[in-house]
């Protein structure tokens, strides 16, 4: 659609269009000054440190004035291990391969012609997003790298955070000749919902939600453009007949380390019916000394009275804390379907030494990523291999999974004639 479809003037307008404008140019640019934006990304952000952790320390206070839950001013609070963090991120970012224009062998094929299929930008992201400033910063490489226009929406518990973060994308944008458009803001003055601006599908052509489920639930009731809906918490383990105790624990504690976001954090276990009692109230001893809140079905909670209920509507929605929940299952096959009702469908672990249940649980629960005696530890900078990713998404439609810089692409078929006519 051409951006002269819409009259309307209004800065809610303004802000998609300038946006979609610059998608135009990004879609063009070589590689190697996409990375070199990325880089610079990295060097402002670095050189902004006090004046971030300055705004972020009035955010900090003006949500203790209002209440704000612990949960989000654990997710707003900066560190400068935090911005560390970000500043290495967008550098390995800056130093990826192009992601762009990698040519593609394609099934459809014509006579006297031959026909090839590349990556390509998607357009404009908006980026919806609870609390985690730095997650703008690292947002915005990603699109950039990618040759996507971003527009950022942050919380208003963030807004003093999240605008020093966007002066410093706009000085490094600037440095490098790209065009202000590639990444906007759109701050509490604007006076925009969240409705105003997933119903700009003019210009927009992805939305991404990152916070609690209800943030997610809410953009994708209301958006007008495809959402890639991102998942945190509410991960289950399978707890097998023929399993270890210690990597059960292990991998517990291990997928809680992922912070300040929780995405792979494993809150509920499944435990064979026939598992020993001693052994779960080692691990439940074990946990507690480690900081976690224990809780059981009504069967455990019968057996072992020093644990918390969990109740029904528990089983379905992420803690997002240190909580853990268990219930007794009579099998395998009785896990699985469990965790196909009540799992987030993002990652999900099981404990055995059996090859067959690896392989049944592999297969048969419907989630984007499975573990098998692996901790599901989210990395967004993995130390192993070369990607950068921003979350994980648990559904079936555009991408599924890690969220990659190849998420934020799509494909063009070209098909090139011979010149007979």
């Amino acid at each position: 659609m051409s951006v002269d479809a819409f009259d309307d003037t209004s800065e809610l307008i303004a802000i998609p269009r300038r946006a979609y404008e610059a998608s135009l140019r990004l879609a063009t640019t070589k590689g190697v000054d996409r990375s070199r934006t990325v880089l610079a990304i990295a060097k402002a952000i670095e050189s902004d440190f006090d004046l971030i952790l300055e705004a972020n320390t009035l955010d900090l206070e003006a949500s203790r004035e209002m209440a704000i839950p612990d949960l989000i001013l654990d997710w707003l609070k900066l560190t400068p291990e935090r911005l560390e963090m970000t500043v290495k991120i967008l550098q390995r970012l800056g130093e990826l391969s192009d992601p762009l224009r990698r040519v593609r062998n394609a099934d459809y094929q014509l006579e006297d012609s031959q026909t090839y299929s590349q990556l390509m930008p998607l357009g404009v992201i908006a980026f919806i997003y609870e609390a985690f400033p730095e997650l703008g910063a690292i947002a915005a490489g990603l699109c950039i790298k990618s040759g996507n226009s971003i527009i950022l929406k942050g919380g208003t518990e963030a807004s003093h955070s999240n605008l020093a973060i966007f002066n410093a994308l706009q000085n490094a944008i600037a440095e490098t000749g790209f065009p202000p458009g590639c990444v906007e803001l759109i701050t509490a003055e604007h006076g925009a919902s969240i409705r105003d601006l997933v119903t700009q599908d003019q210009y927009i052509n992805l939305v991404i939600p990152y916070g609690r489920s209800s943030l997610t639930q809410q953009v994708v009731r209301q958006s007008t453009p495809p959402v890639l809906r991102s998942a945190m918490g509410n991960c289950y383990l399978y707890w097998s007949l023929n399993s270890s105790l210690e990597t059960v624990r292990w991998i517990i504690t291990d997928s809680h380390q992922s912070e300040p976001d929780p995405v792979n954090a494993i809150e509920k276990v499944l435990i064979h019916r026939q598992s020993l009692p001693n052994s779960l109230l080692t691990l439940c001893n074990s946990l507690k000394e480690k900081g976690f809140t224990i809780k059981g079905d009504n069967e455990l909670v019968e057996a072992f009275p020093q644990l918390q209920l969990a109740k029904d509507n528990e089983w379905g929605i992420p803690y997002l804390n240190r909580t853990i929940a268990f219930k007794l299952v009579d099998s395998l096959e009785d896990a699985i379907a469990w965790i196909n009702q009540y799992s987030s469908g993002h990652a999900d672990c099981i404990v055995t030494e059996s090859y067959q249940e690896s392989r049944q649980f592999a297969l048969g629960v419907n989630s984007a990523s499975t573990y098998i005696n692996a901790s599901p530890r989210f990395y967004r900078i993995p130390s192993r291999g070369d990607a950068v990713f921003l979350g994980m998404s648990n559904q079936k439609g555009h991408r599924r999974g890690l969220i990659s810089l190849e998420a934020l692409t799509t494909v063009k078929h070209i098909v090139q004639g011979n010149g007979r006519f």
